[in-house]
């Protein structure tokens, strides 16, 4: 076999700058002689120039309960009824395994949009009063 040879391209040599005309040369990247340019010059992270910086001009007061908010998936009783059979079991595994509820914390609430023509028993979901009252009607029931 003969010798392997690196892709063109894959061995750069590093450019060492600020040693005269002949590496980057004159100002060695660092554009004009700005607060950048200087030696341990630069700003602080969050400056903005002097205008009033983010982390000043958001409120800080109050409590925000969002991390903590329950997330329901909405299922509408269309889908219910395009994708289960008459006389099944709708609960959450029978849900996540018909994919329509992704995640292992989800939550889901059955919504009373469409039309229900099949028998099916919902178990520990969250229904809203339409909704029951449809399911109740087509024979079915909620627990």
């Amino acid at each position: 076999m003969g010798q392997m040879i690196a892709p063109k391209g894959a061995n750069v040599k590093k450019t060492i700058v600020g040693r005269g005309n002949s590496s980057k040369g004159r100002y060695c990247g660092k554009g004009m002689n700005g607060q950048n340019a200087r030696s341990g010059g630069g700003v602080r992270p969050g400056f903005e120039g002097g205008q009033m910086p983010l982390y000043r001009r958001l409120a800080i007061k109050g409590f925000s309960n969002a991390p903590f908010k329950k997330v329901y998936e909405v299922i509408s009783l269309a889908t219910i009824d395009s994708v289960f059979e008459d006389g099944a079991t709708v609960n959450l595994e029978s849900l996540k395994a018909a994919k329509l509820v992704k995640g292992h914390k989800s939550m889901a609430k059955i919504l009373g949009d469409g039309e229900l023509t099949k028998k099916v028993i919902v178990e520990g979901l969250k229904v809203s009063a339409s909704a029951a009252e449809k399911i109740t009607a087509a024979g079915g029931e909620v627990r």
